[in-house]
């Protein structure tokens, strides 16, 4: 071994796998970052002074006597207001040249937020999609996923909220983006003139696999300057979990570790849970709102990656395809937002339960309309009339490319209501149908 200014270096590797390596070494921690053979490498294993170094771009070509030079440090983000506005790669480093931001080292992948400092989530943070805002309302500090098929728009869904969100701060944390979506985001942000509150970290299909790995911890560092540090409302949007799991599982089966369900690690959960745990609301009016995609394979909800997330989030949003409009939706049988209930009515308008409820009751009724003309029964006036709302719904209210203000989906909803059914198949109390019903239906 022989030490330069603050870092050891070493000559000696006593084992080399497809994605690490390991040596006898001293001094080093947990996390740590080195170089092997010139490769960025962290520290995933240390027995005694047995250490053992994940390679992020594999050890192919790698000898036994090339030099490990450790760095005397974990990976860290400088984090400070001139991250704003910036693309930044796995390691926290622009993407396009220009200067590194100055600001304040500080170690990825910390502890979460104390229990003790965090409040009951009870802002509303609206995303200007109505399948999402009328019937799934989102909260600060809420942790939730996007479910959806691989061909399906996911990520212009997320762009879509990173322009329309109440937010002061946008962090994106890309994973495995292929160049077109890469310079999607990169375009529809500078285009909208949204980049100065805007900070996105990336990964495309040409980097390492394992460096997905690094994107969300760093996502989410930069979140905690801006909640904790700034006390602003951030949101955070992560695309996509599936591939982060994928490259999880990568260097579980090159450690030779025994998979678990699905050849996913058996740490699955864990790792899962410390990113969306950081999901906070502050009493300094700060928050963390974590909003990811998870990909399904062949819509398998059962699938590890799919099953785990739902026992850590707080509810789901289901994209899938609508066969009456031909457009996609976001679907209002399998979505749920969990806490949904502490703002609507609340931070909306007085009838927004109502209306919410109202409009998928009248959604599945016509549903069942659907099944008897499919099983070849003949349909009431009020299955035609069922049939025709959903329709219009659907395009109106659930489709993912209809950005309106909450207020206005509310109308819109009572608009459908005045046009095919009558006050008393609401079901809906008639307060509120005295203060709604006769406008709408003039409307109409």
């Amino acid at each position: 071994m022989t030490t330069t200014a603050f870092q050891r270096v070493y000559t000696r590797i006593e084992n080399i796998t497809k994605a690490t390596v390991t040596l006898m070494a001293g001094g080093v921690g947990n996390d740590e970052l080195a170089t092997v053979g010139g490769r960025l490498a962290q520290v995933v294993k240390i027995a005694g002074d047995e250490v053992t170094l994940q390679v992020f771009a594999g050890t192919e070509g790698i000898a036994t006597d090339d030099e490990v030079v450790f760095h005397g440090e974990p990976p860290v983000l400088r984090v400070g207001d001139a991250l704003a506005g910036r693309f930044f790669n796995a390691y926290g480093l622009p993407i396009e040249g220009g200067e590194q931001p100055e600001g304040e080292p500080r170690q990825i992948g910390g502890p979460t937020v104390n229990p003790f400092r965090r409040l009951q989530p009870s802002e509303l943070i609206a995303t200007g999609i109505a399948g999402i805002d009328l019937n799934n309302t989102i909260v600060t500090g809420q942790k939730i996923p996007f479910f959806a098929d691989p061909d399906q728009p996911y990520n212009q869904v997320m762009a879509t909220v990173a322009l329309r969100a109440q937010a002061d701060k946008i962090i994106l944390g890309g994973m495995g983006l292929t160049n077109d979506d890469y310079l999607y985001f990169k375009n529809v942000f500078e285009n909208a003139g949204a980049l100065d509150r805007i900070v996105s970290f990336v990964n495309t299909t040409e980097d390492p696999p394992v460096e997905r790995l690094l994107v969300p911890d760093m996502a989410l560092t930069a979140a905690e300057y801006f909640a904790v540090d700034k006390g602003q409302k951030v949101l955070v949007l992560l695309t996509d979990m599936t591939l982060y799991a994928d490259a999880l599982a990568i260097v579980s089966n090159r450690m030779d570790q025994i998979p678990s369900k699905d050849s996913m690690p058996g740490s699955l959960y864990s790792d899962l849970s410390k990113i969306y745990e950081k999901a906070v609301q502050l009493p300094s009016g700060g928050s963390i709102t974590i909003i990811a995609v998870t990909t399904l394979s062949g819509g398998d909800i059962t699938h590890a990656i799919p099953d785990n997330t739902g026992y850590i989030t707080e509810g789901q949003l289901f994209l899938r395809g609508d066969s009456d409009t031909g457009k996609v939706i976001v679907d209002p049988f399998r979505s749920l937002s969990r806490l949904k209930q502490l703002v609507i009515g609340k931070k909306t308008r007085e009838d927004h339960p109502q209306v919410m409820n109202a409009a998928v009751r009248l959604y599945a009724d016509a549903a069942g309309a659907k099944t008897k003309l499919e099983n070849g029964f003949d349909l009431s006036d009020y299955d035609e009339r069922a049939l025709a709302f959903a329709k219009d719904y659907s395009a109106h209210l659930l489709a993912i490319d209809v950005n309106i203000a909450i207020d206005e989906m509310l109308d819109t909803a009572w608009r459908l209501f005045a046009k095919y059914f009558s006050p008393a198949e609401t079901a809906i109390k008639q307060e509120l149908i005295d203060k709604y019903w006769a406008a709408t239906a003039a409307a109409n």
